[in-house]
């Protein structure tokens, strides 16, 4: 089975909409960019665009590449205390030379709306934050609408990358759920060992192609979250051709945790000004 995640954005797009209606003032997003990055500037207009959908309003702050980290750590600052700015996010990755968790960290928790706040990560480790990081929201709904019955207590799970955006929260939600957890990369030598032995793969390594039919096992869960543009087209980590006829379920890319990802950034931010 094939999952639609602009399905699911629409359905959450939905209960959005409806919940900026009833509000007596609308919300504001703040988008924070550096630099020209064209597949960055790419991800703010599909917020922009979804934003307009629902009727959250956007604000975008544009810097220069080459601005300093101080100054950058200072800007965005002054950007979370505009009272007008209910939400904040820093679009990824930043220029090289930026170590980009101090500038995340400037943004505080109640406007936190893609949890990469140290403080946030933390809240969300300790199970007291309201929210998801959108990742892992996205592959939740994307679950949950698919194999609604579904447990992961005791389901052997595997997570393909490490990184703050999948990797890391997916694994952390999964071992709160009570799924058996294991993380592979880079490093690890044959990761079909692990693969084929998972009732779940959720892949983020971003390497087109990485995760193929003969390292999954039949009736396997497969999401895709790792995306790679090429020739201006975007890819995904699993070969749906191979994997598609053995999984239970299979995100595509892209269509699949994508655009869910961007409807949960905004769900966040309902959930976080919700009276």
């Amino acid at each position: 089975m094939i999952a639609d995640g602009k399905k699911i954005r629409d359905a959450i797009a939905d209960e959005i909409r409806a919940e900026i209606a009833a509000r007596a003032h609308p919300l504001r997003l703040a988008i924070v960019l550096v630099g020209e990055d064209p597949r960055s500037l790419a991800f703010v207009r599909q917020k922009e665009k979804f934003a307009a959908s629902v009727g959250i309003e956007t604000r975008l702050y544009t810097f220069p590449a080459d601005i300093s980290a101080t100054k950058l750590r200072s800007e965005v600052s002054k950007i979370v205390h505009i009272v007008q700015n209910d939400g904040v996010i820093v679009q990824l990755p930043l220029p090289a030379h930026i170590p980009p968790q101090n500038i995340l960290n400037a943004v505080t928790p109640e406007k936190d709306v893609d949890m990469l706040s140290a403080r946030s990560v933390g809240n969300f480790a300790t199970g007291v934050s309201k929210i998801m990081p959108p990742v892992v929201g996205a592959v939740a709904a994307i679950l949950y609408t698919y194999i609604p019955e579904l447990s992961l207590k005791g389901k052997r799970a595997v997570v393909v990358g490490r990184g703050r955006l999948v990797g890391l929260p997916v694994g952390q939600w999964l071992m709160g759920a009570g799924a058996s957890v294991s993380f592979v990369d880079e490093h690890t030598a044959d990761i079909g060992i692990y693969t084929k032995q998972a009732d779940i793969i959720i892949s983020g390594a971003g390497v087109p192609g990485l995760l193929t039919g003969e390292m999954v096992r039949e009736s396997a869960i497969v999401i895709d979250a790792g995306t790679t543009e090429s020739q201006g087209k975007l890819l995904g980590d699993v070969d749906a051709v191979s994997v598609g006829p053995k999984a239970a379920l299979v995100t595509p890319v892209p269509g699949g945790v994508g655009p869910v990802t961007v409807a949960k950034v905004f769900e966040n931010l309902v959930v976080l000004h919700k009276k």
